[in-house]
């Protein structure tokens, strides 16, 4: 069983809280150390001209006055981009805040606080969202402690309707009621006519639910969906029985309806990529994006992530293979995620993964992740084409290989990219943040 140390927040430790790791049935596996990229079947093809560009890379002043950690971005549909984090406030209090980034602009908003408390469930790994519908509706989520147990928690989900001045009372999207696991969420607008988004998370009930009969499946982690207006909830549904334990999920929405990736689980322990889509209005069997055959009693913390614009979808991924070789991949659809071209690499030889994926128009992608050093790693960047050429590998920013550097996120307000990450090298942890400016390909 993984070691998962309890919540932290009591003690004021934020640099202890990044620490934290994540319980499955066997021992997580850290970063990868070294690799031999010349011993890799599919090492990645040399960098071709032509493809889009990344310029002007120069940092933000940070969003943050304080101690912060875990960040996440949303670009809105006006250009607009927000930023989520988690700030210490004394030895008990932290506030989950944000700022937004107004186009063009070279500074964030003065922060504002979305909820303040000192039971939140703070994990390196699983950090909270904020989206923003074309209406101006903003939705919040965060995950607050329920039990006596280290990894007893509830998803929580709040709305604003004033642009974050002031918060509903959060809803909770599942409806179990058993002190257990709920986290590793996404959130994905799915109708914005009705104000409604699509909410996927990890749930852990039938570990709880398992030894009284009561499990709707075998006692494993599971995949579960719902959407959510400022009205209510809707339907619950299961969406895969028995998944990877700790992994991020990530959602998108195509013209044929949502698509959602993450890390599955066998009975063999294959922890490789699946996706499910919304057809119809009928969610569709677990598929493998690619066939890795990475076989592994554990949870190697490291989650895929998906965009998608109309029929066009991209997902990147870490994995080891059946080589057991340390890689990042990207593979690209042109039906919504029905199926996937044949993966390409994107790495250097040694990524520590992490990875964030943004789509542009015109066939391309931009991919980023760890690529590690010994305790030192660099946050990487490449444009990837559908041909399989790819850009040069672009340094965005100097970050540690440890937990304590969190996942490092991107997103794309038309020709703007702008990345946010946690600083831990110094006595206390800070939020980064960079703007950067494409060039090429009609941007």
């Amino acid at each position: 069983m993984t070691d998962r140390t309890p919540n932290l927040l009591l003690t004021g430790l934020l640099l202890a809280l990044l620490a934290v790791g994540c319980q499955g049935d066997g021992a997580e596996v850290p970063p990868a150390d070294a690799a031999d990229p010349a011993s890799t079947t599919d090492a990645p093809p040399p960098p071709t001209d032509g493809l889009t560009t990344v310029v002007d890379r120069l940092p933000l002043p940070d969003p943050a006055t304080g101690p912060a950690a875990e960040p996440n971005l949303f670009a809105a549909s006006d250009g607009r981009v927000h930023v989520t984090w988690f700030e210490r406030l004394d030895d008990a209090d932290y506030a989950l805040r944000f700022a937004t980034l107004e186009p063009g602009g070279e500074t964030w908003s003065a922060p504002r606080t979305i909820v303040e408390r000192q039971d939140f469930f703070v994990n390196w790994a699983d950090f909270p969202s904020i989206h923003e519908l074309p209406d101006g509706t903003l939705a919040a989520h965060w995950l607050l402690r329920t039990g006596d147990g280290p990894v007893d928690y509830d998803v929580q989900i709040a709305w604003s309707e004033d642009g974050g001045d002031q918060w509903s009372d959060p809803v909770v999207p599942h409806r179990d009621g058993t002190e257990s696991e709920h986290g590793f969420v996404s959130v994905v607008p799915v109708d914005p006519d009705e104000r409604r988004i699509g909410a996927l998370w990890l749930d852990a009930r039938n570990l709880v639910l398992a030894d009284s009969g009561r499990a709707d499946g075998p006692r494993a982690m599971t995949l579960r969906w719902t959407t959510l207006t400022p009205e209510g909830l809707g339907e619950e549904v299961l969406l895969d029985d028995q998944v990877c334990d700790c992994c991020q999920t990530s959602a998108a929405m195509t013209s044929q309806g949502p698509v959602a990736v993450y890390r599955d689980r066998t009975d063999d322990e294959i922890r490789d990529i699946s996706i499910v889509r919304e057809v119809d209005g009928r969610w569709t069997e677990p598929a493998p994006i690619h066939d890795d055959g990475w076989q592994i009693a554990a949870c190697p913390v490291n989650g895929p992530m998906i965009a998608a614009d109309g029929d066009d979808v991209v997902v990147a991924w870490y994995t080891r293979g059946s080589d057991d070789k340390p890689r990042v991949r990207v593979a690209f659809s042109s039906d919504a995620g029905a199926s996937f071209g044949t993966p390409v690499r994107v790495d250097e030889g040694n990524p520590g993964g992490r990875v964030a994926v943004e789509l542009l128009p015109g066939g391309e992608a931009l991919v980023s992740w760890l690529e590690n050093e010994g305790e030192s790693a660099t946050v990487r960047l490449r444009t990837v084409a559908t041909t399989g050429a790819m850009g040069e590998s672009i340094e965005v920013a100097a970050t540690l290989s440890g937990r304590s550097s969190g996942f490092p996120r991107m997103a794309r307000a038309g020709s703007d990219l702008v990345f946010a990450w946690t600083d831990s090298s110094g006595d206390e942890p800070g939020v980064r943040t960079a703007r950067a400016r494409l060039v090429g390909n009609d941007r």
